[in-house]
Formats: C-alpha cells, structure tokens, sequence
C-alpha cells in the first residue's frame, strides 16, 4: 500500500476511476522516472481496489441471479 494512497473505503467507485484517470495522465507528463515510478505504485492500488470491487458487484450479481428465475417459473 502506497502511503498517500489514503483510505479506499472513503471513496466512491467514480472518486477511484477519476484519480485512475487523472494519474494517468501525469504520468505522461513527467519525464522524472521516480516520480513515474511512485505515481504507478498509486496506479497500482487504485486499480487494484476498483478491480476488488468488481469482482465483488459481479459475485453479488450472479448469487442473486438465480434467485430471481425461481420467483418466474412456477411448476405445478
């Protein structure tokens, strides 16, 4: 974990993706390869915590995937 990374918990999904994008695209801008590689180190746990977190909205969606076909199909 990075240390300016802060806390993940206190940020919203579109919080993380917009400081993805907005380090991303300092890390075009520098031509400073230690400040490219901490600014990738944050990259790396930003897009490690977003992909956390799909992974568990995609859990979540297909255990309830199934429970919503039995309220459908009724067999007599």
């Amino acid at each position: 974990m990075h240390p300016l990374a802060g806390n993940f918990k206190d940020l919203k999904d579109s919080e993380i993706e917009s400081k993805i994008q907005d380090l991303t695209k300092k890390y075009f801008m520098t031509n400073n390869s230690e400040v490219k590689h901490q600014i990738s180190s944050l990259l790396e746990n930003y897009n490690q915590e977003i992909g956390l977190r799909r992974q568990a909205a995609l859990a979540k969606l297909m255990e309830n995937n199934g429970k919503d076909l039995d309220k459908l199909i009724k067999v007599s």
